[in-house]
């Protein structure tokens, strides 16, 4: 029925800072860029590898629940080539990172982080 997933949209507060934190530091290429009209918040389109991810604007959009957890999407994951590598550019930005473990399934290292709205997102080794 379906032949692949083709994108992941992200409720956004901030355009510049979503911005700079996948683009500048995640390293997401920009696909596209919608600058709206007639009051509409501007959308970017990221090619995040095998997926693209939508930034959508939407500043009074209600804060995300992290704790306790709700069901529905819990975190988006990441690989990399050089987890440590990784590791280190993000702390290097100020961005805190949750201490590494193994994942249960694969054995390969894992963590999280968050994005300037608190979306939790995770880096694993590929």
């Amino acid at each position: 029925m379906f032949t692949r997933a083709n994108h992941v949209s992200i409720i956004i507060s901030d355009f510049v800072k979503a911005k700079e934190f996948y683009v500048d530091i995640l390293g997401f290429k920009i696909i596209d860029e919608l600058k709206r009209t007639n009051g509409k918040a501007p959308i970017v389109y990221l090619d995040a590898g095998n997926i693209m991810i939508e930034l959508f604007l939407m500043p009074d959009a209600p804060k995300r629940l992290s704790y306790p957890e709700a069901k529905g999407l819990r975190h988006l994951a990441f690989e990399t080539d050089d987890f440590e590598k990784t590791i280190k550019l993000l702390q290097s930005n100020g961005i805190a990172v949750e201490d590494v473990r193994l994942d249960e399934r694969t054995g390969k290292k894992m963590t999280f982080f968050n994005d300037p709205d608190g979306l939790p997102l995770e880096v694993c080794e590929k």
